[in-house]
């Protein structure tokens, strides 16, 4: 049945057992040479475009009245855009974490899923950059935020850390950028060689850069992407702990606690697993990837799901003994006001998705099953996002004085800009389905049994069946 289905089907994966490097090649590269993609590929396509028109239309918006379109008002004057920011950033940071970490560490199981991951976090990083960029109310004049002389003698406050994102995000993004074009290289040069047209012969020839896999190549090759995985690592850490000071540095209470990086950096990797599980079950499925992604890399990313999760529910619990421990009635008063306030709902919606419900992964059958991972992986990032918003709007809402405070009502346009948001990142994804490969052929191979037979089969590139050719 497999075979017959293979006939009829171009994207269904290789037959069980047959995983020679040839069919490695061709699994994963039919997806970018069929004339065609799958019809759910459309669907799915016209509503994340549709939702991007809507995004565009709410910035416009935005920007032609101001950003009082959004439902921001006094006190909470960080409203969804920020809630946005935060949470996309935070979605990117799987990628580093699978594409450099487990690199260093030599997991050979990220070979499956680390371009997944690695194209997740560009695509998450250009969702995040639209948001600080229009909340600033005068997107066309940024050049202020830049240390050059200018009309009004203004210049940058490098103390403070909102101007500690531009440096760090910008430095990640660049980074991820050219961690993840240099894996695609070796794939490019597979895709040229095996173009039946000229313009794709073309195209993919400029991206591949000249590759032929010669030994000297692989040599220089390996250096760099070992030098670039060294570079990338401590960004993991880095840029979610700068954003984290935006508001761990204020006054604020409920924002002014030390415990603000490390919870943020465990939070943003539990959210980004979520995330690579979410999108690489329904593309392993649709696009017959079963024999490269399969159960066993699901289940071990649901069990760093588990672990970081439980590293989040430790801090929710923390947050609660550092405003009692430290006696200040002001720290005390937000906490039991996130969980007993006008804002219980999104408090208990975020406890129920990011604590209760993956503690469903402690049973096998559950991380070995295709769809609860899916389900379990989509509440997750529903949690992380309210998260976000339990975060700024309930300490922006309620602060020292009881005159100030107030209760955010997002607007319409929140909802567009957020709704939009995922039109833009899902738009991008569709489209690296569509034309790159989705899986790393050089790396799968290197992992395969069947390299480095002298070697037990581990580590490395394939250097002699890379690039493939049809």
């Amino acid at each position: 049945m497999a075979t017959l289905w293979s006939e009829t089907n171009p994207y269904l994966g290789a037959p069980k057992g047959d995983t020679d490097f040839a069919r490695i090649t061709d699994n994963v590269a039919r997806v970018a040479e069929a004339a065609k993609p799958p019809m759910g590929w459309y669907i799915a396509f016209a509503i994340a475009l549709t939702m991007l028109t809507g995004f565009g239309a709410s910035l416009a918006w935005v920007s032609w009245t101001g950003i009082g379109a959004w439902g921001n008002m006094h006190p909470v004057a960080w409203g969804f855009p920020i809630v946005n920011f935060v949470f996309w950033v935070g979605i990117g940071h799987a990628g580093t974490l699978i594409s450099a970490i487990l690199f260093l560490l030599r997991q050979t199981w990220r070979t499956a899923i680390n371009r997944f991951a690695e194209a997740m976090t560009i695509f998450a990083v250009i969702c995040a950059g639209v948001f600080p960029g229009v909340h600033i109310g005068r997107p066309w004049m940024p050049y202020y935020m830049f240390p050059i002389p200018n009309q009004m003698n203004m210049w940058p406050q490098f103390r403070s850390p909102l101007e500690w994102d531009i440096f760090a995000v910008g430095t990640y993004f660049t980074i991820s950028l050219l961690f993840w074009f240099m894996g695609m290289i070796p794939d490019f040069a597979t895709l040229r060689d095996r173009a039946t047209t000229t313009p794709r012969r073309l195209i993919y020839g400029i991206v591949a850069m000249g590759w032929r896999g010669s030994s000297r190549q692989w040599h220089r090759y390996e250096r760099a992407y070992l030098l670039l995985a060294a570079l990338a690592t401590p960004l993991v850490l880095s840029v979610h702990s700068v954003v984290s000071f935006d508001f761990a540095t204020s006054q604020a209470p409920g924002w002014h606690t030390t415990i603000f990086p490390p919870y943020f950096v465990a939070g943003a990797i539990f959210g980004g697993f979520a995330m690579v599980v979410t999108l690489a079950v329904p593309a392993r499925q649709f696009f017959g990837l079963k024999r490269l992604i399969e159960i066993r890399h699901l289940e071990l990313m649901n069990k760093v799901i588990l672990a970081t999760g439980m590293m989040v529910g430790y801090a929710y619990g923390m947050e609660f003994f550092i405003a009692w421990y430290s006696g200040n009635p002001y720290e005390v008063f937000v906490f039991v006001n996130r969980a007993f306030g006008p804002y219980a709902w999104a408090y208990w919606t975020m406890i129920a998705c990011n604590v209760l419900i993956p503690q469903l992964h402690w049973f096998q059958k559950v991380r070995t099953n295709v769809w609860c991972t899916l389900a379990i992986g989509v509440v997750i990032n529903v949690g992380m996002w309210f998260e976000r918003f339990v975060i700024i709007c309930t300490s922006m809402s309620r602060d020292f004085m009881p005159a100030n405070w107030g209760y955010f009502v997002p607007s319409t346009i929140d909802y567009l800009t957020l709704g939009g948001s995922f039109g833009l990142f899902f738009t991008l994804f569709l489209l690296f389905c569509r034309f790159l490969p989705m899986v790393a052929i050089a790396e799968v191979k290197g992992a395969h049994r069947d390299a480095h037979a002298n070697h037990g089969g581990h580590g490395g590139h394939d250097h002699s069946h890379a690039p493939e050719t049809a």
